[in-house]
């Protein structure tokens, strides 16, 4: 039976071969910014960028997160609309190679963004030239339950043995050390992120990412079976196979589990009576001979190579660009602006995101973003498997080196 999400992608490609999809002046944009807080926050921009430009109407199309990241490979080859919301890496780099993305370089020189961007500037350019706009980034790390930590008498985990161990005392005490749900895959890929970074460092997993480095590699055993330190003692929530990233929160929440591993995305969502009890921390060291680099997702706006409506799209994105609004859509989103000009929200978790940041050996994207789509699909299905059979890890890494081979010839 066709999805609701399917119908509506059909209707919106229908309406552009007769021609209804884009009017004068109708700017139509795509995004999958769908959760309640930036849902809001993008409602509130659009409503200033129509005011300040009255004969532009938008059109805002939101999609669930996992649909988008399917669909929007058929919107950008046939019925492209005016901007679309994405990410920057090796993800852009995909649309980038086939020519799917339009190079917005002049709108970098004309808005001196090389100067206001220089953080993320080098995730938004290939070939020496600009492919879209950043419009947020955010800290992943380990938020928790002070109270329950505090019941236990556990100290906030610094090393990897600490973490460890810690888990081994909730668990001992019918609290899950753990949530994470890994329905969707890309969680479990955020473990094995933080884990390569830590065993093995940057240059290493961007090697790997990159499709230079063996699945079998010893370096790469040796990430996954510190990993097993985690799993094989039942650290992470039961059942996780069977829960979102979203549907697994509820158990942090009413104290069933103690930590999640997640990008501070999840911060707005905390209910209201656990929120003086939410706190948050690194991911622990595991070898303190490696830098430590942290997952620092950029979040982005591109206008389609294949666009109708280029010229007030360019006006959109320069509008995105500009510091205020910056400010304005991630103090909403409780993350951190790319414009230097831009002021992040005075909160705790930003505090230490920023600092945390400001302070890394450098930055990975999300291992979905920094390596090629076909190997990000084959990784991630192979890391949630590992995690509900960590027996098979040998089996997983050889088909894993198998869809290397095949991916980057």
């Amino acid at each position: 039976m066709m999805s609701k999400l399917k119908q509506c992608g059909q209707a919106i490609a229908l309406a552009t071969l007769i021609g209804g999809y884009a009017n004068a002046g109708e700017l139509i944009i795509n995004s999958d910014a769908s959760d309640p807080a930036p849902k809001a926050a993008f409602a509130e921009i659009i409503a200033e960028f129509e005011k300040e430009y009255p004969d532009i109407k938008v059109k805002y199309n939101l999609y669930d997160h996992e649909a988008y990241k399917t669909t929007i490979r058929n919107w950008l080859v046939t019925s492209p609309p005016d901007v679309v919301h994405w990410y920057a890496g090796n993800r852009m780099k995909a649309f980038v190679d086939k020519g799917l993305f339009e190079d917005v370089s002049d709108l970098w020189q004309q808005n001196d963004m090389a100067a206001d961007f220089a953080t993320a500037a080098p995730a938004m350019t290939i070939d020496g030239k600009q492919w879209g706009v950043p419009y947020t980034y955010y800290q992943w790390g380990i938020y928790y339950r002070k109270d329950i930590f505090e019941k236990y008498g556990i100290e906030e985990p610094y090393l990897w043995e600490e973490l460890v161990e810690a888990s081994k005392i909730l668990k001992e005490n019918g609290v899950a050390p753990i949530a994470i749900g890994t329905k969707y895959l890309w969680t479990a890929a955020g473990w094995f992120d933080y884990m390569n970074l830590r065993v093995n460092g940057l240059d290493f997993h961007m090697e790997l990412m990159d499709g230079k480095v063996p699945y079998t590699d010893p370096r790469v055993v040796k990430t996954m079976e510190k990993w097993k330190e985690m799993i094989e003692p039942g650290y992470f929530l039961e059942n996780h196979a069977s829960y979102s990233w979203q549907e697994a929160q509820p158990f942090l929440y009413n104290g069933e589990a103690a930590m999640y591993l997640i990008g501070n995305f999840i911060t707005p969502n905390f209910p209201d009576e656990v929120k003086d009890k939410m706190g948050f921390f690194q991911f622990p060291i595991i070898d303190p001979t490696v830098g430590v680099a942290e997952d620092a997702p950029m979040d982005t706006l591109h206008i389609p190579a294949k666009a109708k409506n280029k010229e007030d799209a360019r006006k959109y994105l320069a509008f995105m660009a500009r510091p205020e609004n910056q400010t304005r859509i991630n103090k909403a989103l409780l993350q951190i602006p790319p414009n230097k000009k831009a002021k992040a929200e005075d909160n705790e978790f930003l505090n230490k995101g920023v600092a945390m940041l400001g302070s890394a050996a450098g930055t990975a994207q999300f291992y979905d973003r920094d390596t090629d789509p076909a190997m990000a699909k084959a990784g991630m299905k192979g890391f949630q498997e590992f995690m509900v059979h960590p027996d098979r890890l040998d089996k997983i890494l050889k088909g894993l080196e198998k869809t290397r081979q095949r991916t980057f010839k």
